[in-house]
């Protein structure tokens, strides 16, 4: 997890002293915003093409034969009908998503682990299990997956490739203002949290193995470092020292390579591990809102791409999600952390 500085309440202090927390506490709630908003955007523009190929694959329509043979024919495909730039379609919105879930992320995550410590499950002064931080990253993907909704609702209508009207005449995509205006006019406010079970499935489990993983692996490269007193290194003396309530807290930065893996392992467990939820939501996302067909439930969608596909089809586009979500994940907490740690060193 990244490295955050924990406000520390005690009803026995003074008022001066409750003051002076009470402004730590709001200023770290602001760098979780600014930070991870700077974070997320940075991470958006390295995984976003593959996103668009992503978001293709699992929309492609059951009664009809599949448009694409894999990944690499998609990309093929995307290249040669849209070029290079056409993978970055409806970028804007998804930007705006991204500074939005990953602040929200770092934001909802702070707020979990300072409601154990007032519940008295945990003390300030010692970390926190690594139990707890899964169910923090948990408890923070379920608040997000409300920001989020939405967001991809939009994104997902915009990467789908353009069809062929009755006229023969192809299309321009639609930009975020004309879907937001076609899903209200439609659907009215609901309409844009379609596929809310679907994010809320795919944001609780997989933030907490966001977050959980991780965790995880920067506490074992620590616990492997102290045995080797080449890698080691001597806790640091900032201004506000406790910059994490986790295994990380007051020490040193790891080295920029177990940054790096630890936080593509996180990425990559994210996206596995729930990703049929995905699919799902994806294809509930990407259906035409005029249709007079009745909404899709999330359940049935589900039903009919294992009845027709099996889990292969509750998992197209898999891999090469996993595969942009390793360096986009670990640019994100190396980010967070370096914005972190630099502003509380300064």
């Amino acid at each position: 997890m990244a490295a955050t500085a924990t406000p520390e309440f005690s009803s026995s202090e003074s008022s001066p002293a409750f003051s002076v927390k009470g402004k730590e506490a709001l200023m770290d709630a602001v760098e979780d915003i600014v930070f991870g908003s700077i974070a997320g955007v940075a991470g958006k523009y390295i995984e976003y093409p593959f996103d668009t190929v992503k978001v293709r694959l699992q929309s492609q329509p059951d009664h009809l034969p599949l448009r694409y043979t894999g990944p690499l024919d998609c990309f093929k495909q995307s290249l040669r009908a849209d070029g290079f730039l056409g993978l970055y379609r409806g970028i804007s919105a998804p930007l705006v998503g991204a500074a939005l879930e990953t602040s929200s992320l770092f934001f909802w995550e702070r707020v979990a682990r300072e409601a154990f410590f007032k519940t008295g499950l945990y003390q300030r002064e010692t970390p926190l299990p690594l139990s707890a931080l899964w169910l923090t990253g948990a408890i923070s993907g379920a608040f997000t997956s409300l920001v989020l909704t939405p967001v991809e609702l939009v994104k997902c209508k915009i990467q789908v490739p353009a069809k062929a009207s009755t006229d023969g005449m192809v299309h321009r995509a639609p930009t975020p203002l004309a879907v937001i205006r076609e899903v209200f006019r439609h659907q009215g406010l609901r309409g844009f949290w379609n596929g809310q079970l679907g994010t809320l499935i795919r944001e609780t489990g997989g933030c907490a193995a966001w977050f959980g993983s991780k965790e995880t692996v920067t506490l074992l490269f620590r616990h492997l470092n102290s045995k080797n007193t080449l890698l080691s290194s001597p806790p640091l003396t900032p201004k506000r020292q406790n910059l994490s309530t986790t295994s990380s807290e007051g020490l040193a930065p790891l080295p920029l390579w177990q940054q790096a893996l630890a936080g593509a392992s996180a990425g990559m467990s994210y996206n596995f591990l729930f990703f049929p939820a995905d699919t799902i939501k994806s294809r509930m996302q990407t259906v035409s809102v005029s249709s007079t067909a009745p909404a899709v439930k999330f359940w049935d969608e589900g039903l009919a791409i294992w009845r027709q596909y099996g889990l292969k089809g509750l998992y197209r586009g898999c891999g090469i999600t996993v595969a942009r979500s390793a360096p986009s994940s670990a640019f994100i907490f190396i980010i967070f952390d370096a914005l972190k740690g630099r502003f509380h060193m300064s």
